[in-house]
């Protein structure tokens, strides 16, 4: 009955990190086209650093949240999940405050350029 358990655990252990592993590539995923804005597109060709040093590692952080709460709630525990849900809404308060999730700087213009 021990092996049975301990084996259990470690399929749901490997499940856990696979999908904390698919949470950090969907929030690269998801990071990429406003990182390619920041870095690529800046105004008047500058480069934005901040979306690399504030916007990935929240994304990445928001990513693993967000799949780790999914899979709180399939197995069941609701109060992990919501602590989880707590911390993806910390996240995200974290980097519009910083300006990190909130894209790049677009220059306004209300004559044509």
């Amino acid at each position: 009955m021990e092996i049975q358990n301990s084996r259990r655990e470690a399929v749901v252990g490997t499940a856990g990190c696979v999908t904390a592993f698919v949470g950090a590539l969907a929030g690269i995923a998801l990071w990429a086209p406003y990182g390619k804005d920041g870095l690529l597109d800046g105004f008047e060709g500058a480069t934005n650093w901040d979306v690399v040093r504030f916007g990935l590692p929240l994304m990445i952080l928001g990513g693993i949240a967000t799949a780790l709460t999914a899979f709180a709630l399939v197995r069941g525990h609701w109060l992990r999940a919501l602590g989880l849900v707590a911390a993806v809404a910390v996240l995200a308060g974290i980097g519009y405050g910083l300006d990190a999730l909130a894209g790049p700087p677009r220059p306004e213009c209300s004559n044509p350029c």
